[in-house]
């Protein structure tokens, strides 16, 4: 009776590890010694495997580490025919170092949280996707942490925080999706926020668009957060986004977004950026072309 105990419990142990997904995936690693060399065979890994780069992003103060972002136009479609805060799924993120290492975000993970109740009939689409990814920048072991498949499907990091289409993402509303649109580029263009536009998506006709934003705002820039809480290897979960759907501006909370990047973050180390979340809706605003505004949020 003991031995099948201890059998039981084995096999519920091995079933709930399968059930668990890592945010980024490890890819092969390729020469060092410079991250912007690093970068730059990352760049052709992905478009010799049919992907286009739409930007790269190495953080202030932050040395020896950087990212690539990609888009692929199947998956693209996919963004698009679910819509919403979907386009928030619209890039790929791949972080480097100057050692060489390469991580990737896991379309199997981050696409559970943005396709939502959507996902399975999009699953094949993910798996092809993770295919592509595998075969051009390798597939090694997840990292990051994990989270359940569950989980994902409405993630939150505690009770009473928020989800992805919280009512608190959103920052402006304009007459039409291209006044929207026009605003954010102006704005990023400006620096407005002590921001930089790092990519630019923008899927005309589902009127959606998402922009990846470099924060530099000194004590607050993305390469002084993202050390504080000590998540620099994982930098694949940079940079911060804020999107257009229709003729909204809005960007994820940061209490969601940071959390479902980082998911083996506890809360110890978030209290060391417990001002983060209400610097971003400010900064964000900013860019959205709102009045600075703060959610009274932090981490607690």
């Amino acid at each position: 009776m003991f031995l099948k105990r201890i059998a039981a419990w084995a096999l519920l142990v091995v079933s709930s590890s399968a059930w668990a997904v890592s945010p980024y995936v490890q890819g092969d690693t390729v020469a060092g010694g410079n991250v912007q060399a690093v970068a730059a065979a990352v760049e052709g890994k992905l478009k010799s495997g049919g992907f286009k780069v739409v930007g790269k992003y190495f953080p202030k103060n932050l040395a020896g580490y950087g990212v690539v972002i990609a888009t692929d136009d199947a998956m693209l479609e996919e963004v698009g025919s679910v819509g919403g805060h979907a386009v928030l799924g619209s890039a790929i993120r791949v972080g480097v170092k100057a050692d060489g290492s390469v991580a990737y975000t896991n379309p199997d993970y981050w696409y559970r949280a943005y396709f939502r109740k959507g996902f399975d009939k999009k699953e094949d689409a993910v798996k092809a996707l993770q295919g592509r990814l595998q075969k051009a920048l390798g597939a090694g072991k997840g990292q990051g942490g994990d989270e359940s498949q569950a989980n994902l499907a409405n993630y939150r990091y505690m009770i009473g925080m928020e989800r992805l289409d919280s009512a608190k993402n959103t920052l402006a509303e304009y007459g039409s999706f291209a006044e929207a649109l026009k605003s954010v580029r102006e704005n990023l263009a400006k620096g407005a926020g002590k921001t930089a536009r790092v990519y630019e998506i923008v899927l005309p006709d589902r009127k959606l668009a998402v922009f990846g934003v470099a924060m530099n705002d000194s004590g607050n820039s993305d390469g002084e957060w993202i050390s504080k809480i000590d998540m620099q290897d994982n930098i694949a979960g940079l940079p911060y986004e804020i999107y257009v759907i229709n003729n909204e501006v809005g960007s994820p909370h940061g209490r969601f977004r940071i959390a479902l990047a980082f998911p083996d973050v506890g809360m110890g180390q978030f209290m060391r950026i417990s001002s983060l979340p209400n610097v971003i809706i400010e900064t964000m605003s900013a860019v959205a072309g709102a009045e600075k505004k703060s959610s009274g949020d932090a981490w607690q």
